[in-house]
């Protein structure tokens, strides 16, 4: 067998010299390399051994060393992650949305069209697809159900069982927009049309003392036929009437309790505030409240009687009232649902309630203040459903909407928003806040007390008990590296020098004044010691505004205005001639009232050159307003006029909440 010839790689295959006047390879990828220095005296070339292909072996020790590798470049600098194109769109109804898609009911620009239509609607994702002619009843149903994982149901052929309509109240079916099925073995089965309404299911065991509750998904039309035949037998549905009657005749609630509740056993405190019909007429008067859109419930003790009342829409609207022994049963029933000390009855306290109701938190602020009488109970209810934090849905006009988003994307200076308590001032702040809140930001706030807990933001509360008040907290806030501060309120001047020093050194503030309109915050700065130098430098524009009862659109009725009318107004009869204005004649939608929720009232001042040259020279209040209007400044009468002429509210609204422009 002849001899095989050695491989590239065998230890023995003989090294051949390089050729006179050829540079040996380099081992290192074979680069060329430097010809190494010859010996002295002109003798022979030391021969090198050549490099292995491949480069696997380092040349040997002694030889000639590898040249530096060049320095690799800078990675290139991370580019931040885009914005979220729809961050007014919740996370259900994006999963929604593209579980839609996923099904190929939508297509991608029908599902970008929809998310438009929600940045300016107060419908659903769904309920636009639907009207839109897009989807199905039972597609859309379909898809909610795979979303949130739900069995569904169309309620043919189902009865209620008389167990499950018994447990649930009417009142709070309709609340929940549900309707009891079956309660079987501490289990309670109910079909709802809105999958949100999950999250209110331990709102649900907490109130009906329920182990279990299961949930279906079922048609908004059948839900609400089953509901109407579950309840509308007689004797289906106890009013809160009908409770009061039920607790004036038992005798075992609260009957040996004085009017000026002096003394009371603890464990008798415990049992009142534990009992079914207390706790049966506590609920019923909060899910009214939070259906009927209330603002705070009054729970007040006199000698004689004992009030319940609640307000909607700026206006106390009066219950039924219980019966006068009930009084201690009521007040220790709400401290126990918002983890107060029951025993404790000589000093004030605060306390909260949470919920969930139709999807949307309701945070309920309790306030308990001991009377002459018993104890007063004040329920503050935050309900971010109704409200809405979003500058398109607070009504404000166009133009001056326009106007205020430019000064709150300036990156420095001071805005203020003005008015008398319960005007919307937190609510506008909070809507500009929201349309800020994004990643490249830090917004930290400092309120009394924190109203609206909104991710992303971070939230200090007022504790004057510990002296944290608003310029300690906003002395420890400028440490945090913020960009945007919001002050809730600027009482005093070291709260005013710190928020101008804030402005001065590179932060946007945002802050509220009590002041009737936007030129007479000038002088109320002025009059707590800043120095005019400072408002100048400092202060980019102030919002005044009111609310106003909006006329309720269902029963809204059209009238011609008599000339006495047009005078309350201090209205010239040509300026509104051919004009009529509206008013609520009263329907089921809004309880007889006319009037349904509530819209604003704005005036916009913005701040210039010529401004800040007139406050610099000290110009009176009148001066800065005759300016203002000159340079086409809208007032609050005159947005109050352009709603009473567009029928959103009334005349009386307008002249209650607006004072003439001279």
């Amino acid at each position: 067998m002849p001899p095989t010839p050695p491989t590239p790689n065998d230890p023995k295959k003989p090294t051949t010299p390089p050729a006179a006047g050829v540079k040996p390879p380099n081992g290192v990828g074979g680069t060329p390399q430097q010809k190494p220095a010859a010996p002295a005296g002109g003798g022979p070339k030391p021969q090198q051994k050549p490099a292995t292909p491949g480069g696997a072996k380092p040349p040997a020790a002694g030889g000639p060393k590898p040249p530096p590798k060049p320095a690799s470049p800078p990675p290139a600098a991370k580019a931040p992650p885009p914005k979220p194109k729809y961050t007014h769109v919740d996370t259900n109804s994006r999963q929604l949305g593209q579980k839609l898609v996923d099904l190929g009911h939508l297509d991608d620009t029908q599902l970008e069209s929809i998310y438009e239509e929600m940045r300016t609607s107060d419908l659903k994702l769904g309920e636009i697809a639907a009207n839109r002619g897009l989807v199905k009843e039972d597609q859309l149903l379909q898809a909610t159900a795979e979303v949130f994982g739900m069995r569904v149901s169309t309620l043919e052929d189902v009865k209620p069982t008389p167990e499950a309509i018994k447990i649930v109240p009417q009142n709070m079916a309709e609340l929940y927009k549900m309707v009891p099925l079956s309660f079987e073995q501490d289990t309670l089965t109910v079909a709802m049309s809105d999958p949100n309404n999950l999250q209110a299911v331990d709102d649900i065991k907490n109130f009906l003392s329920i182990r279990t509750v299961q949930a279906v998904l079922a048609p908004p039309a059948a839900v609400e036929m089953v509901m109407k035949k579950a309840y509308g037998g007689p004797g289906a549905e106890e009013s809160l009437g009908s409770l009061i009657q039920q607790l004036e005749k038992d005798e075992s609630i609260g009957k040996g309790v004085g009017k000026r509740e002096t003394s009371i056993d603890l464990d008798d405190l415990q049992e009142m505030a534990n009992s079914a019909p207390v706790r049966k007429l506590i609920n019923m008067v909060m899910l009214m409240a939070i259906r009927d859109r209330a603002s705070d419930i009054h729970f007040e003790p006199f000698e004689d009687e004992y009030k319940m009342r609640y307000k909607c829409d700026g206006v106390l609207l009066e219950m039924v009232p219980p019966p006068r022994h009930l009084a201690a049963a009521i007040a220790s029933r709400i401290k126990v649902m918002s983890n107060l000390d029951i025993a404790e009855r000589r000093l004030p306290q605060d306390g909260r309630i949470e919920l969930t109701i139709g999807g949307n938190r309701v945070d309920m602020r309790v306030s308990v203040l001991p009377t002459m009488f018993g104890e007063s109970v004040v329920i503050r209810v935050l309900d971010k459903g109704n409200v809405g934090l979003d500058l398109d849905k607070i009504g404000m006009p166009q133009d001056i909407l326009s106007g205020f988003r430019q000064v709150i994307k300036k990156p420095n200076g001071i805005v203020l928003v003005t008015g008398p308590t319960g005007s919307g001032k937190t609510t506008t702040l909070y809507s500009a806040l929201t349309e800020l809140n994004d990643i490249d930001s830090k917004l930290i706030t400092t309120e009394d007390p924190v109203e609206y807990e909104i991710d992303g933001i971070i939230q200090c509360p007022i504790n004057h008990e510990i002296d944290l008040t608003f310029a300690s907290a906003l002395r420890a806030i400028l440490r945090q590296d913020p960009d945007i501060v919001l002050i809730g309120e600027i009482r005093d001047l070291e709260t005013a020098q710190i928020a101008v020093q804030a402005s001065l050194t590179g932060h946007l503030v945002f802050s509220t004044l009590h002041t009737n309109d936007a030129p007479s915050s000038i002088t109320r700065l002025r009059d707590m010691g800043v120095e005019p130098f400072l408002i100048t430098a400092c202060l980019e524009a102030i919002q005044a505004q009111r609310l106003v009862r909006k006329v309720c659109q269902f029963c809204r009725t059209w009238y011609e205005p008599t000339r006495d009318q047009l005078m309350e107004l201090n209205l010239p009869p040509e300026q509104a001639k051919g004009r009529k204005f509206a008013f609520g004649e009263g329907c089921d939608k809004c309880n007889n009232l006319g009037f349904k929720s509530r819209t604003g009232l704005y005036e916009l001042m913005l701040i210039n050159d010529d401004l800040r040259d007139m406050i610099g020279r000290g110009a009176s209040t009148d001066q800065l307003r005759e300016y203002n209007k000159s340079r086409g400044m809208v007032t609050l009468r005159e947005d109050g006029l352009r709603k009473l002429f567009d029928g959103l509210t009334t005349l009386e609204e307008v002249v209650r909440e607006t004072v003439l422009d001279d």
